[in-house]
């Protein structure tokens, strides 16, 4: 299904820019790349990244700063490289440099972020962006001119990859893109955002649903010694060669381990509107010592029935961290904070695109076959 035509507002209205205004920046030559870039790489609300082919292995993750190129840093750090032409193995536990197809030129007045895909999150694939004269990870400033790189590091499993895969996205915004709890709480009671009472607290919290399910797992853990993983075998795999079931103790709630990681989902069923962006963010690091959703961002349509949704729930990817630590059914582990887009999209996540996550429930990458 098709978004709705938006009124004419101007070019310049700021908020996240849409897929159509993507494809203009494609046009212009401000988003570029020496190979063309695919339809299919442009979202409602970012444009997928793809792998170039040489990985850069390096001994230490690192940012450039604001005096120096990744390119710099890279003969500092930099151990060997890899042809990614043939394909080859990312290892569990290593980080690598691996140079993006895509390049930006972007005007005064557009800043980015990044954020890994859902897949790539759910296989705890650390994914993060870099440029140069970089001072933050995901983050490219207004104005910025330059490549990009992809620091990759695979957490629970190795990982095959080949130039072309698409393992981060990213997001263009223009402007300031305030938008407050009350705001937040005006669009939920217009359009409600979750099926439950809503928690607005600098963003819309999300909790974790721990409840019994009969024989179904409330989630699942990477267990530590696997085989290799192919991203591009779709439902190729057996979930239980590399994931083990989850079901709540007794007494309710599941018990993290240090240092491993989780796939479990939330209590609240989300919808974003055609109008707006979402992302996932750290609740509180008071809440627990965990990180909660590698690949954080939602695009308008998500679980909104404009596009074919009736509701999705968010998935979590957990690392628990320091000290084993007791996780309760409800309790809060991140929020979503909402954004206005610049105009609606001309394509919607779901029905548009057969998003691979469009009414999920609890659902591991699409890499495995269903439990």
């Amino acid at each position: 299904m098709t978004a709705p035509a938006q009124p004419e507002t101007g070019p310049q209205r700021p908020g996240v820019l849409p897929s159509q205004e993507l494809r203009a920046l494609i046009a212009q030559g401000r988003i570029s790349a020496d190979v063309p870039i695919p339809a299919p790489q442009v979202q409602p609300a970012s444009l997928d990244l793809r792998l170039g082919a040489i990985a850069h292995r390096v001994r230490a993750s690192f940012l450039t700063g604001a005096d120096s190129t990744v390119t710099e840093r890279l003969e500092r750090f930099a151990m060997h490289s890899i042809d990614l032409t043939q394909g080859a193995v990312l290892e569990k536990g290593c980080v690598y440099v691996i140079p993006l197809q895509e390049r930006l030129d972007l005007p005064a007045d557009v800043s980015a972020a990044a954020n890994a895909k859902s897949s790539t999150g759910r296989l705890d694939l650390l994914t993060r962006l870099i440029t140069d004269g970089g001072e933050e990870f995901d983050r490219v400033d207004p104005g910025y001119s330059g490549p990009l790189y992809a620091e990759i590091s695979p957490r629970s499993f190795s990982v095959l990859v080949r130039p072309g895969m698409r393992l981060n996205q990213i997001r263009l915004r223009r402007g300031s893109l305030a938008f407050s709890d009350d705001d937040l709480r005006a669009l939920h009671a217009r359009e409600p955002l979750v099926d439950v009472a809503p928690i607005i607290d600098h963003g819309l919290a999300f909790s974790v649903d721990l409840t019994q399910r009969g024989d179904q797992p409330v989630g699942w853990r990477a267990k530590p010694h696997t085989g290799l993983i192919d991203l591009d075998r779709i439902a190729a795999y057996e979930a239980s060669e590399f994931w083990e079931p989850l079901f709540p103790a007794p007494r309710g709630g599941l018990i993290l381990d240090p240092g491993a990681f989780y796939i479990l989902v939330s209590r609240e069923s989300v919808a974003i509107p055609p109008n707006y962006a979402a992302e996932m963010q750290p609740y509180l690091a008071m809440a627990g010592e965990f990180r909660v959703h590698y690949a954080g961002f939602f695009d308008p349509g998500f679980g909104h029935a404009s596009a074919g949704g009736a509701g999705s729930r968010g998935v979590l990817e957990v690392r628990c961290y320091e000290a084993p630590f007791a996780l309760e059914h409800g309790q809060v582990v991140g929020r979503l904070v909402y954004e206005p887009m610049a105009e609606i999209p001309d394509v919607l996540y779901g029905a548009d695109l057969a998003s691979n996550y469009q009414g999920q429930g609890l659902k591991l990458a699409k890499q495995f076959r269903a439990p």
